[in-house]
């Protein structure tokens, strides 16, 4: 069986490589040599990564020793790595902020954030950055304003960010100290919300321990890091993904603006579409022997799930490779599947479509600046994107 080296391919673009086709041909598992820890299997079909996101088979938690793409090993103690039934009393209690409904209730305030931004935007004048003046701010405001975290310390954070979703630009030891950080600014945070709670996300959390005694305080401050990365990272670089994608296929853009009611179907398609990982950060480890059609995965082996192979499976997707926001439904896995589904997709779906929506009517003439081929992209980080995305109107 050949052993294939992970993530396959160039991965500062938003192509897929075509191995990952010739990979999932190939069987329902392929082997693949992870940059640090070793050998693992990897899915890349769609009901294959279905499975192994949600089968109790398969556990979350990591060892140090597991293979993985990041230089430092998945947090312990983290609600990402975390399974049932501890995953599920922390998930419950976040989930109360990011019901359906109250995400909604957010809508008029993510427009005036984005009206602003735009405001900003024009002011500034043609040609200029959309990823600096609407991509970058919107999620990180609203994720401090859902969460409580100080408009001031935004920019903090931001840095801290950028070093802990590192694969090759920083060290291991600049990692861990960047991991350091974020911790000691969440203790100090947290400690300000136990003295003085406000009606935020953060403070709830707080009360919930003090109260009930129902979160420790690690587990505590390792939700603050979570929520406050993957509420902001995600978004920011889909944002300006996306942007991108439909400034470069003029067909899709004409079909949105000429019906701007499809902005919930083209943001479905874009998440489906777009390889917003470089691979996949977390794999999963067998509880016990799993079979996969002839192959056998051993109890202790390590699985990686990749969405976005999964995503572009031919056997769920007509033209997988064509972005085409007319499709219809999508299910797509780019939130994740199962228990560990994104809890924050509703509130990320609800940014994406108010950006687009709004931004698209807003700028009806709106260019990328520069020539597709002079865009810089970004190298080393766990998430692809855009150093910046110029554009004209």
């Amino acid at each position: 069986m050949t052993t294939w080296e992970y993530p396959i391919g160039d991965t500062r673009r938003l192509e897929m490589d075509a191995r990952y086709d010739e990979a999932r041909a190939s069987g329902p598992l392929v082997r693949v040599r992870m940059p640090y820890g070793g050998e693992a299997w990897l899915a890349t079909g769609h009901a294959e990564v279905k499975l192994v996101l949600s089968d109790p088979r398969f556990s979350r938690e990591q060892t140090e020793a597991a293979p993985r793409l990041l230089p430092e090993p998945p947090p312990s103690g983290s609600i990402l790595t975390m399974d049932p039934p501890e995953h599920t009393r922390q998930r419950r209690l976040v989930a109360k902020a990011f019901t359906q409904r109250r995400i909604e209730g957010l809508r008029p305030r993510v427009q005036e954030i984005v009206d602003g931004l735009l405001d900003d935007l024009e002011r500034q004048g043609s040609p200029a950055d959309l990823k600096k003046f609407l991509a970058e701010p919107l999620p990180i405001t609203v994720i401090c304003e859902v969460l409580g975290v100080p408009a001031q310390d935004r920019e903090r954070f931001r840095a801290l960010t950028d070093t802990v979703m590192s694969t090759t630009s920083f060290s291991s030891d600049e990692a861990q100290a960047a991991m350091g950080q974020f911790f000691g600014y969440l203790g100090a945070l947290v400690a300000g919300k136990r003295e003085h709670p406000e009606d935020d996300l953060l403070s709830a959390m707080v009360l919930a321990r003090d109260a009930d005694d129902r979160l420790s305080e690690q587990e505590l401050i390792w939700l603050g890091v979570a929520l406050l990365i993957g509420g902001h990272e995600t978004t920011l670089n889909q944002l300006a993904n996306f942007s991108y994608l439909l400034l470069t296929n003029p067909g899709q853009l004409a079909v949105l603006r000429a019906r701007p009611e499809l902005v919930g179907q083209a943001v479905e398609e874009l998440l489906r579409f777009v390889p917003l990982n470089t691979g996949s950060a977390f794999g999963v480890t067998a509880r016990e022997d799993v079979p996969f059609g002839d192959i056998v995965v051993r109890a202790g082996e390590v699985v990686i799930p990749d969405v976005a192979a999964a995503n572009r499976d031919p056997r769920v997707f007509a033209h997988p490779h064509t972005l085409d926001i007319e499709r219809g439904e999508v299910p797509h896995v780019t939130f994740g599947f199962g228990a560990h589904h994104c809890i924050g997709a509703q509130l990320a779906r609800l940014e994406l479509q108010v950006a687009f929506s709004t931004l698209l009517r807003r700028f009806p003439n709106l260019e990328l600046a520069v020539p597709a081929k002079e865009i810089a992209w970004r190298e080393g980080a766990l998430i692809r994107g855009v150093e910046a995305l110029p554009v004209a109107w």
